[in-house]
């Protein structure tokens, strides 16, 4: 038996941590894994690692994880060839589409997506081949609101993300970083980086209904009552402009309507918003003073803010205290990051572009409108209900279970239930796929090479980081691009076994042409078959991977630059390249707004003000549930690794010791949750960590369904709090989900 070590970027989550993974060759030649452990020599992670991500070898070996694909015969999974599956695709979709035309297909894609090569960048060629107008993803259940705030202010979703390394001061909104890292904020361990702030002698703010594992070591929490993020932070943009705090700076130039925002937010004093955020005026005034006074400060808000009735004016409002303060796009403030691979702020002519539209068309049945080209999730459970034209009879889904995480999930169960036709690219048969008709099951984790295209673009840190397979596939296991383009080929005439290399080709030289016609780009002109012959014979993703960063903002341009990134670099640095810390000043160049000026007040937020401003006078409900997350788990199938689930029940009830006594729930024992939607039993957990008035229950837990085969998930006494939330409840201007503030009545089981 021998020993290797390979390193590579964890999957799992938004952190990006390094790995070092020792693997063993038995007699067969089999490779297992040993160990994981942090990667010490990670330029970003340093070592760092989360117990998630050294679980990636029990994943490869669950026996739960389809190695085949599977299609239902006679109500029943059977394993069949990747032949077989596509040609009862073929066989039971196409005739569908011909008969009822493509919008009766709808497409949702998941959050394990945006970690995996494949689906980054394939993904767009399923959705084209498709051509269906209702595309839905699991960015509208935790994230579309700050993507929005950012496209409609810069112009392109530049995310501003807190300068951890340098700030003096830290306030945070919705997050709680100590259990989940970071998210639209990538930043390996994220907790050391916060005990840095406090070493140095920075303060650390924590704005979050529960005593959190982030709030247990802050300087300060406050337990505001869910949903008044946004009327907290309209009340510190109100006091920094009354009390004469604000300083903009050189970006006053540069920003277009901030005066109709001052006078918008007029009425959002301290005193206004103390029933809205439970705090009282003097604790609001006091922080706004803190954000002034501070060198340097950094307002950072994440799923907690987004996923409310307000997230998309509380994402903006993040970025109106940063503005107002002076601390947007200053060293220790809130920066942008610049990924190697070049996203659209580092596309065409610095400093002005299209901008971001939404709402250019409207759902079918609800009239829900569009953003980023997909439907709020909230609409699909309507759109397979409501007959007529354009009625969604059959879906694919590609890494996602929206019935265990999108409102209503009984309703959601009941709709996909009811398909004629469905379609998952997915490793496990889980509450979503159960219902699938074929699942395509991609390779594992260690099974596929790896760069984050995505997340590097919010890293609080410039790096790139490329990571080839740890382990072979078996002969007969397509690469998940290949599963993605070969769908994609069937959904656009090319039959059961189309060409996906010619596909591929076609991409590629799409890619490439883009970055010619670019008159800002460093290959503009040039040949693109000359460019061609650059990429040694690369095919699927690598080569994209290639063209992008070799024509990034740190790319060799082909030649142009010597010393510059390629994925020939990469490979040669596994254990990443450091591109250098975030770069101040980069306003007005990273703005891709039609005026060129940061757009202060975007239309969207001036009408949904007139809503905002009525809320102040509303009545708090009685209780009101939140979610919450651990460090073990992420999506819903790392709870089949038992090492990560092993340990106390952690899907709890977490509820006040006033409420507690109140209600009649004792420490242990069940209680009925219920809200407009559903109800659940749940064991109580009495704690003084959560405010008076609010419940949590844990996201991703609730695997108990029938044909669910997740059998160590099953074990877990876990319950759906997404039974609870409400279809109902979102952000009217994102359409995101509202999973925090949901209006519920518990009583002892």
């Amino acid at each position: 038996m021998s020993e290797r070590i390979a390193v590579r970027t964890c999957p799992l989550c938004e952190a990006g941590c390094g790995l070092e993974i020792t693997l063993t060759t038995g007699d067969d030649g089999t490779e297992t894994v040993k160990r994981i452990r942090g990667d010490r020599d990670d330029v970003f992670s340093g070592g760092y690692i989360c117990p998630k991500g050294s679980t990636l070898g029990h994943l490869h070996d669950d026996p739960d994880r389809l190695r085949r694909p599977v299609v239902r015969r006679d109500g029943e999974f059977v394993e069949v060839s990747w032949d077989e599956a596509f040609a009862t695709i073929e066989a039971g979709l196409m005739p569908l589409l011909q008969e009822h035309g493509r919008d009766s297909c709808a497409i949702y894609l998941g959050n394990p997506g945006a970690h995996s090569l494949g689906p980054v960048l394939y993904n767009r060629s399923l959705i084209t081949a498709l051509g269906s107008r209702n595309r839905f993803s699991a960015s509208t259940v935790d994230q579309r609101p700050k993507e929005l705030s950012a496209g409609l202010m810069f112009g392109s979703v530049s995310v501003p993300v807190p300068d951890l390394d340098r700030t003096d001061f830290l306030l945070m909104l919705g997050a709680n970083p100590h259990a989940s890292n970071g998210s639209l904020c990538t930043a390996p361990d994220f907790p050391g980086r916060l005990d840095r702030i406090q070493e140095r002698g920075g303060t650390i703010v924590v704005v979050d209904p529960r005593r959190s594992e982030t709030a247990e070591r802050a300087d300060r929490h406050l337990a505001i009552r869910p949903g008044g993020d946004a009327h907290l932070l309209a009340a510190i943009a109100n006091v920094l402009v009354t009390d004469g705090l604000a300083d903009v700076g050189r970006l006053a130039e540069h920003t277009n309507a901030l005066d109709d925002v001052v006078d918008a937010l007029g009425p959002f004093t301290p005193e206004r918003v103390e029933t809205a955020t439970g705090l009282d005026a003097d604790t609001i005034r006091t922080l706004a003073h803190d954000v002034a006074a501070a060198p340097t400060a950094a307002v950072y808000g994440r799923i907690g803010t987004c996923t409310q009735e307000f997230g998309t004016l509380a994402s903006w409002l993040v970025d109106i205290v940063n503005l107002l303060s002076g601390n947007l796009d200053r060293v220790g403030g809130a920066m942008f990051a610049k990924g190697a691979v070049g996203q659209p702020s580092t596309k065409g002519a610095p400093g002005t572009g299209r901008g971001m539209r939404i709402g250019r068309v409207t759902s079918r049945a609800g009239g829900r409108p569009e953003s980023l080209g997909e439907f709020p999730v909230t609409a699909l459970p309507e759109e397979i209900e409501t007959p007529g034209d354009g009625q969604v009879r059959a879906l694919i889904t590609v890494a996602g279970n929206p019935v265990s995480s999108n409102p209503n999930s009984e309703r959601l169960d009941a709709a996909l239930g009811s398909l004629e036709f469905m379609v998952s690219i997915d490793p496990y048969i889980n509450e979503t796929t159960r219902h699938a008709d074929v699942i395509l099951p991609p390779p594992s984790a260690l099974e596929k090479s790896h760069y984050d295209i995505a997340l590097l673009n919010f890293a609080v840190h410039n790096v790139a980081n490329y990571s080839p397979a740890v382990i072979d596939a078996s002969d007969d296991q397509p690469e998940e691009w290949e599963i993605i383009l070969r769908l994609a080929g069937l959904l656009g005439g090319g039959g059961a076994n189309s060409d996906i290399d010619s596909v591929d080709d076609q991409i590629a030289a799409a890619v490439l042409g883009s970055a010619v016609r670019d008159e800002h780009s460093s290959i503009h002109g040039r040949d693109p078959a000359e460019l061609n012959e650059q990429l040694d014979g690369r095919r699927g993703p690598e080569r994209l991977l290639d063209i992008m960063l070799r024509t990034g903002p740190y790319g060799d341009g082909f030649g142009t630059d010597p010393d510059g990134l390629s994925l020939a670099v990469l490979e040669a640095n596994p254990h990443g390249v450091d591109l250098g810390a975030l770069e101040a000043d980069r306003v007005p160049d990273v703005l891709r707004t039609p005026s060129g000026k940061i757009e202060a007040f975007p239309d969207a937020m001036r009408a949904d003000m007139d809503r905002f401003t009525a809320s102040l006078d509303r009545e708090a409900d009685d209780m009101v549930l939140v979610g919450r997350r651990h460090v073990r788990s992420n999506n819903s199938w790392m709870h089949n690794v038992r090492v990560l689930t092993k340990g106390r029940n952690r899907c709890t009830l977490q509820v006040h010791p006033d409420d507690a006594d109140r209600l009649g729930l004792r420490d242990g024992a069940p209680a009925t949750v219920q809200s407009r939607v559903g109800e659940v039993s749940i064991d109580v957990e009495v704690t003084d960590g959560i405010r008076p008035g609010v419940v949590s229950i844990p996201h991703g837990f609730g695997q108990n369904l029938p044909g669910v085969q997740l059998r160590v998930a099953q074990e877990y006494r876990g319950v759906n709090t997404n039974v609870l939330t409400d279809e109902l409840f979102y952000d009217e201007i994102s359409g995101n989900i509202a999973l925090n503030g949901v209006p519920v009545t518990v009583s002892p089981s």
